[in-house]
């Protein structure tokens, strides 16, 4: 009996420690941070055990996007209905419960600026748990590690090798441009969804400028990418239990299985041009070469490799240039064109600029400095359709922003699109499309305040913003040399959040050949 006892007694202990655990996460912790909150006046729902308002939430959305809306009407319940009834039902000081953890919702653009600036006070929350397989790399890094991360893929991104990387967009819009052309009737027109177009161009984009000769093979990771976004954010919108994701169900399963096959497919290309470094081959101008050549000259520098990436780094390096150097670009493409079908004087005045400044020649680095309407169109359609509408970071430690004290553990949720479309700041036509609020720069479209962030704030502002509007000026004067565009009346007006806000239903457009 003393030998059974003492065989037991580990098993016990361990029992007990993860009863205490789960009751400790589960109720007493959300608890005391709940009563913490509301004695400093914040207010939201009662705590539910495990769900908190996940299943509200859920259900919001999903009645959210069963149905379109009307083009004049508000996207802001359509895109998060949770944060909108929220503020309606509590106030502005108000909070949201993420299953066990409270997200306290920040309004004020000098609090949002402060928390994106003290980045080490405020860090990134833990994704979903499958999360990781989607996204890594500098995005997800913290403190040192991103530090290191962001110092070696720095130079990627600098002015001079973005300008190399032009003939390769204008490649990519040309071949969609031969595409639209080839769909044109004989009396010169066609309709068109122009978005799963630009999603290609934006791809495409991506592959050749991260991997310049091995393109076709970036192709074929996009596609996969692609896929693996779909089946995590399907997961996401899944309420997670602890341990959910080592079990073999269908859809883990086939997440693990891309990740994978993506993992192997970006090592392939990594070996390949590492093996033509070393052999002395003449570098492409790419991300990828960038990236490899200034990591290595980082070891050397050092005499240490710990101070560079791994191998595994650079493919999560790689993996992400794919995922977020897509998804902004083709976003911000697909507003555009929308808002300009519907603002025929905008998209007149900006065809204009575009064919004074390069006429029917091939857009150029320098002209492009001077497109100053389509960058007052291309900020006003940032700030509608910003590509995250909400950011979230985590407290680290007690911390206070502006008139609370947060504990460690509560989350804040910055609903960017909700400051974007701020009266106070954009004026009584904040929901209206008008670039000329641009027309002296964001400086004075803010009115001096921290209160556009379509790429972030402070040292983990997205590195590849000024990528992605070297783009975006490209594809549109390209666009508005060869075609002007309108609203099919099958166009359907529903966007909605898969990591970016996307046209739900595509975005039909009547196309005029010119």
């Amino acid at each position: 009996m003393e030998n059974f006892m003492l065989a037991i007694s580990p098993c016990l202990i361990a029992l007990t420690v993860c009863a205490w655990r789960g009751l400790n996460s589960l109720w007493l912790r959300p608890k005391k941070l709940e009563k913490c909150l509301r004695a400093q006046g914040l207010s939201g729902n009662s705590y539910t055990p495990v769900y908190g308002d996940f299943k509200e939430m859920v259900s919001m959305i999903e009645e959210a996007y069963s149905k379109p809306i009307n083009l004049s009407d508000d996207l802001v319940p359509r895109v998060i209905p949770m944060v909108t009834k929220t503020i309606k039902k509590y106030g502005s000081n108000s909070f949201i419960w993420l299953g066990p953890y409270p997200a306290v919702i920040i309004l004020d653009s000098e609090s949002i600026r402060e928390i994106m600036v003290n980045y080490n006070l405020f860090q990134k929350p833990h994704f979903h748990p499958l999360g990781k397989y989607l996204i890594q790399g500098l995005v997800a890094s913290e403190g040192k590690k991103w530090a290191k991360h962001r110092k070696i893929i720095n130079p990627a991104f600098h002015l001079e090798k973005l300008k190399l990387m032009l003939p390769a967009f204008h490649l990519c819009a040309t071949e969609m441009l031969s595409k639209w052309e080839e769909s044109v009737s004989p009396e010169g027109t066609c309709e068109l969804d122009v978005w799963p177009h630009l999603q290609t161009l934006t791809s495409d984009a991506i592959s050749r400028t991260a991997f310049g000769g091995n393109y076709e093979e970036g192709r074929k990771i996009f596609k996969l990418q692609k896929e693996q976004a779909e089946q995590v954010m399907t997961a996401v919108k899944s309420f997670y239990f602890p341990g959910s994701r080592f079990l073999p169900t269908e859809r883990n399963r086939r997440i693990k299985e891309l990740h994978k096959k993506v993992g192997a497919a970006v090592r392939e290309v990594i070996d390949e041009r590492l093996e033509a470094m070393k052999a002395g081959e003449s570098s492409d101008n790419d991300l990828l070469s960038i990236l490899l050549e200034s990591n290595l000259k980082e070891i050397e520098q050092k005499g240490d490799k710990s101070f560079g990436l791994s191998i595994n780094d650079v493919i999560e390096e790689c993996k992400l240039f794919y995922f977020a150097g897509q998804e902004t670009t083709s976003s911000l493409l697909v507003w555009t064109l929308v808002l300009l079908s519907r603002h025929q004087e905008w998209q007149s005045r900006a065809r204009e600029e575009v064919l004074q400044v390069f006429g029917r020649d091939e857009p150029n680095f320098n002209g492009l400095n001077h497109l100053k309407v389509v960058t007052m169109i291309l900020n006003e359609v940032l700030r509608l359709y910003t590509p995250l509408p909400v950011i979230d970071r985590t407290v680290q430690g007690e911390t206070k922003v502006g008139k609370y004290t947060f504990p460690s553990g509560v989350r804040l949720m910055l609903p960017i699109l909700l400051l974007h479309y701020d009266v106070k700041i954009w004026g009584d036509d904040s929901e209206k499309f008008n670039p000329d609020r641009f027309s002296e720069g964001v400086s004075n479209a803010t009115k001096g305040q921290a209160s556009f962030f379509p790429f972030g704030w402070g040292p983990r502002i997205c590195i590849g913003q000024t990528f992605a509007m070297i783009e975006a000026k490209l594809a549109m004067a390209m666009i508005l040399q060869h075609f002007s565009f309108e609203l099919s009346p099958s166009y359907t007006h529903a966007p909605y959040t898969i990591v970016t806000i996307q046209p739900q239903h595509g975005a039909h457009l009547i196309l005029h050949k010119l």
